[in-house]
């Protein structure tokens, strides 16, 4: 029920006619270790804010949840990076940062690419930070959308109606009088204006959506970032493998010269054929793991070209190694704060927080009253030439009086989802301080895996030669030889693995300051 109270001045009898506006492995890295940046791999990052309809109804708003950070072995990064498929849509999903729109053709030769090259192309050709933009422009459109109820509007129509009455179908009858009046015609060409004068629902709807918009645009600076991490994973990931690879070519020469001095032991009558076939064994080894080797490569540097939107069948050789570089300390509640005031995730939750208050705002508001006009001022007559301007002008004041479980409810909803905001807004920031932390203790291990890893390298190796030189003397036989070849191998692994953990953990550090984009390369070349 809804008291209305109306002041209506008409001239020539005109009825008003009204208008309403409503409204995304590597198997040979032996003992890898868990980098947490490799997580971000798999944290959402959208920014999905509701369409609300102009109008005195408040809407609740809905918020993004904050997804904690999970570790992740390194082998775990390349399979991420495979499973990009069946993800991707027309929203942003963790999938989508793992494809892209293809930027040209093939050259038909071979690509030089840096990794400043290639995370330039994944900023522009990503599918995360495409659909990303896209959902910005879309909070912008809502955001004119709850504009124009604030905001006069007006339309135009024109008419001709022509009519024929039968005064008898409605009883009336006159002597002498012919009962069929007509046919005559109205044409009728008129502008019809309505405003909001006073309504605190939908000036709070706008609120909110200016403040979704916000927290869109945000975002949408947030998945640089993230992109940034994405494509230095995946770039890290292929530089591991070419490590690998001339690692395991190595290790083939050294089994091709002790199968090489087996067998010129054995036709000397001085090794057993056992001897041999060790030997062989162990270089047959070795050439299989050259092979998965180089196939873990090239399936690497497709994830990569899916990343940067490079065409799957443009080959491209990578010009940055990325060697160690030691990262100095970092005070760790130093390195919080900044991240709390540059971190773009979060600033976007802040807003969504904003918006949700005014959506309570605009719950509570509902219950009060709205005044609004709506006019309208046309030429009305028989005829173009035949006619007088007319107009209506009226006022309304609209006080809803009895709705107490719809005003109940609504607010309600909207307090909820308020709640809810705050709750994730505090959890966010809880989780960027340990994204914070978890990266320096990641740095400040992986540091140490290097130089204890490089250390085992110079050990392997020293005992490989000490066991071949024994072989070949004939003081002993060639098992101590293969057993030495197995460590030095596994030594190769670690060291190459911790190389790649420990520059991950610098790019994610940075990420976790929102600094990727603009400092990754401070990051990575140490600090």
């Amino acid at each position: 029920m809804q008291g209305t109270i109306r002041t209506m001045v008409q001239r020539k009898g005109t009825a008003a006619k009204r208008h309403s506006t409503a409204s995304r492995r590597v198997p040979y890295l032996g003992g890898a270790v868990t980098a947490l940046g490799l997580s971000l791999l798999g944290q959402p990052l959208m920014a999905q804010t509701p369409v609300y309809p102009s109008g005195n109804q408040p809407r609740p708003t809905q918020t993004g949840a904050s997804t904690a950070t999970e570790s992740s072995p390194i082998a775990g990064a390349q399979q991420q990076l495979y499973t990009a498929s069946g993800e991707n849509g027309a929203t942003v999903t963790q999938g989508s940062f793992k494809g892209s729109v293809v930027e040209g053709k093939s050259t038909g030769t071979v690509l030089d690419l840096s990794l400043d090259d290639a995370i330039q192309r994944g900023l522009r050709n990503n599918l995360g930070v495409i659909l990303q933009g896209a959902a910005q422009r879309n909070a912008n459109g809502q955001r004119l959308e709850e504009l124009q109820a604030l905001l006069p509007t007006v339309t135009g129509a024109a008419s001709i109606n022509v009519q024929q009455i039968n005064l008898a179908a409605y009883g009336l009858k006159f002597p002498g009088l012919n009962p069929i009046i007509g046919p005559f015609q109205v044409v009728d060409f008129r502008a019809y204006l309505t405003q909001n004068l006073l309504n605190v629902s939908a000036l709070q709807n706008y609120i909110a959506s200016k403040h979704n918009f916000a927290a869109a645009k945000f975002t949408a600076e947030d998945a640089h970032d993230f992109v940034v991490l994405t494509v230095g994973n995946a770039y890290l990931l292929c530089i591991a493998d070419a490590a690998r690879i001339e690692a395991v070519i190595a290790e083939l020469a050294t089994a091709k010269i002790t199968l090489d001095q087996a067998v010129a032991a054995h036709d000397a009558g001085t090794s057993p054929k056992l001897d041999v076939l060790r030997a062989q064994v162990d270089y047959q080894n070795e050439q299989q793991t050259l092979i998965s080797a180089k196939n873990q490569l090239a399936k690497d540097k497709l994830a990569l070209a899916r990343t940067i939107g490079l065409p799957l069948d443009q080959e491209f050789r990578l010009t940055d190694l990325v060697p160690y570089a030691a990262f100095n300390k970092v005070d760790p509640q130093t390195a919080v704060e900044q991240a709390l005031k540059t971190r773009k995730d979060l600033a976007a939750s802040g807003e969504q927080v904003k918006a949700a208050s005014a959506q309570k705002t605009s719950a509570r508001a509902y219950q009060y009253p709205v005044a609004s006009f709506v006019g309208d001022f046309g030429d009305l007559g028989t005829t173009p030439g035949q006619s007088h301007s007319s107009y209506t002008a009226t006022g309304q004041v609209t006080i809803p009086i009895l709705q107490v479980a719809k005003t109940k409810g609504q607010n309600e909803v909207a307090g909820a989802a308020y709640e809810q905001a705050r709750a994730r807004l505090a959890d966010q920031a809880q989780q960027v301080n340990q994204d914070v932390r978890d990266s320096i203790l990641d740095i400040q291990a992986a540091a140490k895996l290097v130089e204890a890893t490089h250390s085992n390298v110079e050990l392997a190796n020293e005992a490989l030669s000490e066991a071949q030189q024994r072989f070949k003397a004939g003081v002993s036989d060639n098992l101590p030889v293969s057993q030495a070849q197995s460590q030095t191998e596994q030594a190769n692994d670690q060291y190459i693995s911790a190389l790649y953990q420990h520059n991950l953990a610098k790019l994610s550090l940075a990420r976790a300051l929102g600094a990727a984009q603009s400092n990754y390369k401070d990051y990575l070349g140490g600090k």
